[in-house]
């Protein structure tokens, strides 16, 4: 080395050593591997929501906040949104923590969370806490939670493990062991009642086993007995009998889906400003079942159509990631996780715009909520992880390939 390479070399180590360390292809810490393999797009795409997210519970915070100082002490009108910041602060980490889970890994995760909140739903009768007239939470204050919410992403991954059994001994009877653990539960959650949760589950497992590759023969007896247990829903469950009334015929009490329609319509296009709107303050949970309409006021309609533009972006997404995939296990798991967020998402902004009966659902990482959060970034965080690909050895294959040609 002479006199005058010293000088350059001194100030690139200088240069290098200013900027930190950087993630290489070569890198292969599992930090590295994670980088490299994630699926980025659809990382942002959900980093995306979140934002929006915060804007929308900030939006809708001052009529949450102003309802409940009626029966305690004056909140803060931006209540509600310091404490959505505090759940996005613990469920992102949650989130990147899970998602850097390998595939066996995230599966015998979500096999266990299956059996520990399977449980807990079992408790729920028992020692569950009531708000607004549904037993569906157990604890308190800020310990309170929903098993339902958290037993939805494993579920998901758990029944797509045993169904992708079936792939490999066809003589195995996973499908009506499938159909009993669906029953089970759709049980206890009727019990609460939870008519949307319930809805949920049945149509993760209707899309699982539709993906398995049922016979049409079986899939159209599934769908009969599905419309017979509506019909039979409708006679015997005073809940479903009110909100199909109400959504069918316009009987009984429409108060919070009115009231939904006229605050997403207030805005117009454009809508009326960041905490201009007035409709949202007649509006029951605007922080969270109504926050879509909430934003259709302050932000416009066009502002709800960026969303759902954004809702499909993730799910198209996903589902090219399964273009090519091979194993049976993650195209069902991947199949019910993204079936499971698109379902709820679809339900929920159909409420807000009356083309479904009210389901007293959630908007995926848009509206407010702890439990509804961090079990949202769980099963996001198993999806992550169950779409993330080696893109080195996707390159070897392809040469390997190309070579036997």
């Amino acid at each position: 080395m002479n006199a005058t390479e010293r000088p350059v070399i001194a100030a690139t180590t200088r240069t290098a050593k200013r900027r930190g360390p950087r993630l290489s292809r070569a890198d292969r810490t599992p930090l590295g591997l994670w980088f490299w393999e994630i699926d980025r797009v659809l990382l942002l795409l959900v980093s995306m929501l979140v934002a929006v997210g915060l804007v929308a519970v900030a939006a809708a915070s001052p009529v949450a906040a102003q309802k409940l100082s009626t029966t305690t002490a004056s909140l803060d009108p931006l209540y509600y949104f310091y404490r959505q910041l505090m759940w996005v602060i613990v469920g992102v980490p949650v989130m990147l923590a899970v998602s850097m889970l390998p595939k066996p890994q995230a599966r015998r995760f979500a096999i266990y969370g299956t059996l520990t909140f399977l449980i807990l739903l079992f408790l729920v009768p028992l020692i569950g806490a009531s708000v607004n007239g549904a037993q569906r939470w157990l604890g308190s204050g800020m310990f309170r939670l929903q098993p339902s919410e958290f037993l939805k992403p494993f579920f998901a991954v758990s029944l797509a493990w045993i169904l992708s059994l079936r792939l490999h001994d066809q003589s195995l009877p996973v499908v009506p062991l499938s159909f009993v653990l669906t029953g089970i539960i759709g049980v206890l959650l009727m019990g609460q009642p939870d008519l949307g949760q319930t809805i949920i589950f049945i149509g993760t497992w209707l899309v699982l086993v539709m993906v398995a590759g049922l016979s049409m023969r079986i899939i159209v007896l599934l769908a009969t007995g599905g419309l017979a247990g509506l019909v039979v829903a409708y006679f015997t469950y005073s809940v479903a009998t009110q909100r199909i009334n109400s959504w069918l015929f316009g009987e009984g009490d429409s108060f919070q889906e009115d009231k939904a329609h006229a605050t997403i319509t207030a805005g117009g296009l454009i809508g009326t400003g960041p905490g201009a709107g007035l409709a949202k303050f007649k509006l029951p949970e605007a922080h969270t079942d109504y926050i879509f309409s909430v934003i259709g006021e302050e932000f416009g309609l066009i502002a709800c159509l960026a969303i759902v533009v954004l809702y499909l972006a993730i799910i198209v997404r996903v589902l090219v990631r399964l273009l090519d995939e091979e194993d049976s296990f993650l195209i069902l798991a991947v199949a019910g996780l993204i079936a499971q967020f698109g379902g709820q998402a679809t339900i929920n902004m159909a409420v807000n715009t009356q083309l479904f009966p009210s389901k007293g659902m959630t908007l995926p990482f848009i509206s407010y909520g702890g439990s509804s959060f961090i079990a949202l970034s769980i099963g996001m965080g198993l999806l992550l992880s169950l779409t993330r690909r080696n893109p080195y050895a996707a390159r070897v294959s392809l040469t390997r390939n190309w070579n036997k040609k």
